[in-house]
């Protein structure tokens, strides 16, 4: 180690993600039993330390892997935080990511090895550290990202109604949305799929069911379209 580098004390640096899933009706996040001290039994999000031969973008791949058993999954970085008393286990710098997953993909053995729970965002219970601060900022993140962005798609089953689409967005912005509206102007960009089939759980009619023209999109994409 280079001698100047010796002047200083160790900084531990974490990862800690915020997973977000939609049931149909609500957003929530999925949180963790924390497995050590300090507060241990609290509930916490996932997270991690980082390794000396890994990126914290490694990082995040690696405990999200582990704790959910998915790899192809969107996951963006949110913000860093370095208060010096966050954690009263030592002087801990946390790098947070927001993932996206679909709830129906995570597995019950993993939810039971990890202690983990789906809440919905009006039910969050006391968070460990700063965990609601991170947990909020990603849900500001996220509303600001689906705006311009199609990766609310990636909380959607492949296969989906517009009903179903509405009340994704409806969720995330907490707001009641007008359904000509919403489906002339979602339907106007041109990058959802008609399938000839229908769902008819939810109707005896039942709704159409469409997919996300990725393909297409990143066409538009190309000539500045945004998600607006």
């Amino acid at each position: 180690m280079i001698a100047e580098y010796k002047k200083f004390e160790p900084v531990l640096l974490a990862i800690d993600c915020i997973i977000f899933g939609f049931d149909g009706s609500q957003l929530k996040a999925l949180l963790i039993k924390r497995g050590f001290e300090p507060q241990q039994g609290k509930w916490s999000l996932m997270g991690g330390f980082v390794q000396q031969e890994e990126s914290v973008d490694d990082a995040a791949k690696r405990i999200l892997d582990q704790l959910t058993g998915m790899q192809d999954i969107y996951m963006e970085q949110l913000h860093c935080f370095g208060e010096v008393e966050r954690d009263p286990g030592g002087r801990v710098v946390s790098i947070a990511y927001y993932a996206l997953i679909k709830i129906d993909d995570y597995s019950s053995e993993l939810m039971e090895e990890h202690q983990a729970q789906w809440f919905s965002m009006e039910a969050i219970p006391p968070l460990v550290f700063d965990h609601r601060h991170m947990l909020d900022m990603a849900r500001e993140r996220l509303r600001q990202k689906v705006a311009n962005y199609p990766i609310g798609f990636a909380l959607l089953p492949h296969k989906f109604t517009l009903p179903q689409l509405q009340a994704l967005y409806e969720a995330i912005y907490e707001t009641e949305l007008d359904k000509r509206n919403f489906t002339r102007k979602i339907l106007s960009f041109e990058i959802l799929r008609k399938l000839d089939e229908k769902e008819k759980e939810s109707s005896r009619k039942g709704a159409f069911l469409y997919v996300f023209d990725s393909h297409k999109y990143k066409k538009l994409e190309k000539d500045g379209f945004k998600l607006v």
